[in-house]
């Protein structure tokens, strides 16, 4: 089911069902007209960015290239000076490879910046948001596949998994359901593809100026971890932004490289006076610049000087470093992020859907064992109650 093309000369109003199911207590009418108008700029920038990822592109320029189309889309929206508000990137453009899992955003000064290859699996992460309220998704392509030429091996069990499982997990966050269950299904599905998610991998509530809220779900959690994070509950009124990444084999532990790291956020409930001079002048020009949304360090003026002020700030934990971590060399990841908004009618999705994906692209012949989570994809996210009184159409698996 394509998403509904919203006008974006003009704030998007939420549908007139949507609109009355509000919980004003933890999604106000306001709030949702902005996260949709920031799912329709992140719909219209993906459908021209998606297109130019393919062989012989750089990374580099295509992170600029996602980034800079961002801004300019988000710049046709509350124009008029009594709607003037924050807007812009909520989550810098990422496109990493491979094995590597995510955030991978180089810089100018990197020896060895990718070049997109025939076959590469590329995850594309970014995120738009008008006053704080934040669209965010990642989808992930084959470049060289798709027209005529079919993903393969692994690879396509990967993407397969990947997708599924999101779908699935997609239809399964209810109110009173817990965390875990999540878990538990995104491990499943990928069991059933011969894959294993990403080990402690995190999704998390959103809300204005927020992505990383404090109620999450965990992705393939050690022994350890699963003991220590909390069992939560879904609320009605609640946004989820749900990250699913999926690798090939058996191992689903991934490894940090810091000196890849180029995207950073601030955190909020972190004060400290830093005492270097050229610290407190990169702090200022990140709060200025990014405000509360993560940021990559290609927006700072000066790449030497911004590479040593965010060291002590991220020493102190003023910044977070969401760092590049990948998985066993050989190995594959695959990633699909949606963020979603739980409401009486059922799940509304709040970022687009994917561009690049459709299961005709993908030659692969695993399939779900369970028949309950089986006969998820086939459900729609929610019921269409015009269609349903008049009879309606037969569910598919869109979104």
């Amino acid at each position: 089911m394509a998403t509904p093309q919203l006008d974006l000369k003009k704030p998007a109003e939420p549908a007139a069902d949507a609109k009355a199911e509000v919980k004003e207590e933890k999604l106000s009418s306001d709030a949702l007209t902005k996260y949709q108008t920031a799912s329709a700029i992140l719909g219209d920038v993906l459908k021209k960015f998606i297109p130019t990822v393919v062989e012989g592109k750089s990374v580099l320029d295509l992170c600029n290239e996602g980034d800079a189309l961002i801004v300019q889309q988000a710049s046709t929206v509350y124009t008029s000076k009594k709607a003037l508000i924050p807007k812009g990137i909520a989550f810098p453009t990422s496109l990493s490879l491979n094995n590597v899992v995510s955030h991978f955003s180089p810089m100018p000064s990197d020896k060895d910046v990718p070049v997109l290859k025939d076959g590469d699996v590329v995850k594309v992460m970014m995120g738009v948001h008008i006053d704080g309220y934040a669209s965010v998704h990642a989808e992930t392509l084959v470049v060289g596949a798709g027209e005529g030429k079919k993903v393969e091996g692994v690879k396509a069990d990967a993407l397969k998994a990947a997708w599924e499982a999101s779908q699935v997990a997609m239809r399964s966050i209810k109110p009173s359901t817990k965390n875990f269950v999540i878990t538990d299904i995104v491990q499943q599905i990928s069991k059933d593809h011969a894959c294993i998610p990403v080990e402690g991998m995190l999704s998390c509530t959103h809300s204005q100026n927020v992505t990383d809220g404090a109620k999450r779900v965990i992705l393939n959690p050690s022994p350890e971890q699963r003991r220590d994070h909390p069992t939560e509950t879904f609320e009605e009124g609640e946004v989820w932004g749900v990250d699913v990444l999926v690798v090939t084999g058996a191992d689903g532990k991934a490894k940090t490289e810091e000196s890849r790291t180029t995207i950073y956020k601030r955190d909020p409930k972190v004060n400290y006076q830093l005492k270097m001079q050229t610290s407190r002048k990169v702090f200022s020009e990140v709060q200025k610049k990014a405000g509360a949304f993560p940021f990559t360090l290609r927006v700072l003026e000066d790449e030497k000087r911004a590479r040593m002020g965010v060291q002590e700030a991220v020493q102190h934990a003023l910044l977070r470093p969401y760092d590049v971590v990948h998985t066993a060399p050989g190995t594959f990841v695959t990633e699909f992020f949606f963020t979603l908004a739980l409401l009486p009618a059922g799940p509304l999705l709040l970022s687009p859907v994917p561009v690049w994906y459709s299961p005709e692209k993908v030659n692969s012949d695993k399939v779900i064992a369970d028949e309950e989570l089986k006969g998820l994809l086939g459900k729609k996210l929610r019921d269409d109650k015009k269609k349903k009184k008049k009879g309606g159409d037969a569910p598919t698996t869109a979104q």
